[in-house]
């Protein structure tokens, strides 16, 4: 079977930024995640065991995004390797990291990367 599991709008303050008031200062930031998975299994057990654990994927958001980088690409690119690579029965993994109110010159109200 081909399932969607989706975790939308974690919300973390984090470092990240090519500026070093960046570094200082901080800035807010929403992850999305979109996994491909079969809970065929879950359906008829009703048991976490059988299909991902959301609380795994926040703290691995929340972990990876506790590690500065001046793009938020990369940080993008981890949390999408740590939820292949950790999370049994996750087939595809789509992330979208949003910055908000991105210091540019001018009124941007957000930016946003996506790996898929």
């Amino acid at each position: 079977m081909n399932h969607t599991i989706a975790i939308e709008g974690i919300k973390i303050y984090a470092y990240h930024g090519c500026l070093p008031e960046e570094a200082l200062v901080g800035g807010h930031y929403i992850v999305d995640v979109y996994m491909k998975t079969d809970f065929t299994q879950a359906i008829k057990t009703d048991s976490l065991l059988d299909t991902i654990d959301y609380c795994s994927v926040y703290e691995i958001a929340k972990q990876e995004m506790a590690i500065r980088s001046k793009l938020i690409e990369p940080v993008a690119q981890r949390i999408q390797y740590r939820i292949l690579k950790e999370l049994a029965g996750v087939q595809k993994a789509k992330v979208r990291l949003t910055k908000l109110n991105p210091p540019m010159n001018g009124h941007v109200e957000k930016v946003y990367v996506e790996i898929e």
